[in-house]
C-alpha cells in the first residue's frame, strides 16, 4: 500500500495481489471528491510480435455506473472485469454515490466527474479513450461525448473515441413505469430522498435543475463525428424500447436491442460485455495511417 500525491489525483491504494491495480481519489472541477479505481488490460503480447520500439499504449475504457451504484458494486466489477481482458478500465463512483462525495444530480453535474476520469486515464497513459455508461451512466456519456464532441470545436483532452450507452433514458421526468415513478418520489421527496442516503447509500441534491441539463436525445445529434452505439434491454422494465429507438433515430448511431435483457449492468451478460469490449476498443483504436 502507498499514498502519493499526484496533482489533481490522489492514489491511495495499490493492490498487492492483482497487480498494476491501483485506487485514487481524484479532483473535479467543482471541487468534488471522486473514487476511481484503474485496472490494466490483462491482454500480452502473442508470441512474436515485434516487443520493440515504443508502441503508443493501447485504449482504455472509461465505466459509468447506474444510478445508485458504485464503482465496487459487483455488477460494475464484473462489467470491468471483462472489459479488461481488452483494454485497461477506469470505474469510478459518481459524485453523491460510493465513496464520494457531495450529492448526487441525477445526470447533471455527473459529466464533470466523467471529464475528471477521464483525465486520469490519459495520466496512466492511455492516448485513446472510449466511454460506457449504464442508465443514468448512459445519459451521463451522452451529454459529455455532446459537450465534448471533436466535431464542435475541434479535439480536446476530454474528448472520447467511442461512446455506448447501455439502458440509457432518452428524455427526462420520465414516469412511464412503475420502476421510474418510485424513483421520481426518490428524488423529489424527503423521505423518499432519505431512503435513497440510508438505504441505498446515495445522497441526492435537493434542489431542481436550474437551468434543465441537455437532454440524452438533444446530445445525440452532437457527438457525432464520434461513433456511437446505443445499447437496449427488449425487457427492460424502466425504459421501454422507444427511448433506444429514439436516441439512435436522433443522430449516425449503431442500435442493438437485446432480446431478454433487462436493465443496466446488472443485466448485462457476460456474452454482451464481451462484444461491447470489442465495439468499444475496435472503435477507439486510431485509425490505420500510411
Amino acid at each position: 500500500m502507498r499514498s502519493e500525491p499526484e496533482g489533481r489525483f490522489h492514489t491511495v491504494d495499490v493492490d498487492p495481489v492483482t497487480s498494476g491495480v491501483r485506487r485514487a481519489q481524484l479532483r473535479t472541477s467543482d471541487g468534488v471528491r471522486i473514487e476511481a479505481v484503474y485496472q490494466p488490460c490483462r491482454r500480452s503480447v502473442p508470441d512474436g510480435e515485434d516487443r520493440g520500439g515504443s508502441p503508443e499504449p493501447g485504449p482504455a475504457i472509461v465505466v459509468a455506473h447506474g444510478f445508485t451504484g458504485s464503482a465496487d458494486r459487483p455488477a460494475i466489477r464484473r462489467a470491468a472485469d471483462a472489459f479488461a481482458a481488452h483494454a485497461a478500465v477506469v470505474t469510478f463512483s459518481f459524485r453523491g454515490h460510493g465513496r464520494s462525495g457531495g450529492h448526487s444530480t441525477l445526470g447533471d453535474r455527473e459529466v464533470l466527474d466523467l471529464v475528471a476520469a477521464i483525465a486520469w486515464a490519459r495520466a496512466q497513459g492511455h492516448p485513446r479513450i472510449a466511454t460506457v455508461g449504464f442508465s443514468m451512466g448512459g445519459s451521463v456519456v451522452l451529454r459529455h461525448a455532446a459537450l465534448y464532441s471533436a466535431g464542435r470545436g475541434g479535439r480536446t483532452e476530454a474528448c472520447t473515441d467511442a461512446v455506448a450507452a447501455v439502458s440509457a433514458p432518452a428524455r427526462w421526468y420520465y414516469r412511464g413505469t412503475p420502476p421510474m415513478r418510485r424513483v421520481q418520489w426518490m428524488i423529489s421527496h424527503p423521505l423518499g430522498r432519505a431512503v435513497g442516503r440510508y438505504g441505498l447509500r446515495t445522497r441526492i441534491h435537493d434542489r431542481a435543475w436550474d437551468p434543465v441539463p441537455l437532454s440524452p436525445v438533444e446530445a445525440v445529434p452532437l457527438i457525432a463525428p464520434t461513433p456511437l452505439l446505443i445499447v437496449h434491454g427488449d425487457r427492460d422494465a424502466y425504459f421501454p424500447v422507444d427511448h433506444p429507438r429514439m436516441l439512435a433515430a436522433a443522430g449516425p448511431a449503431e442500435l442493438w436491442l437485446e432480446p431478454g435483457m433487462g436493465h443496466a449492468e446488472s443485466a448485462a451478460g457476460d456474452g454482451l460485455l464481451e462484444r461491447l469490449a470489442v465495439w468499444l476498443t475496435d472503435r477507439a483504436a486510431p485509425a490505420d495511417g500510411p
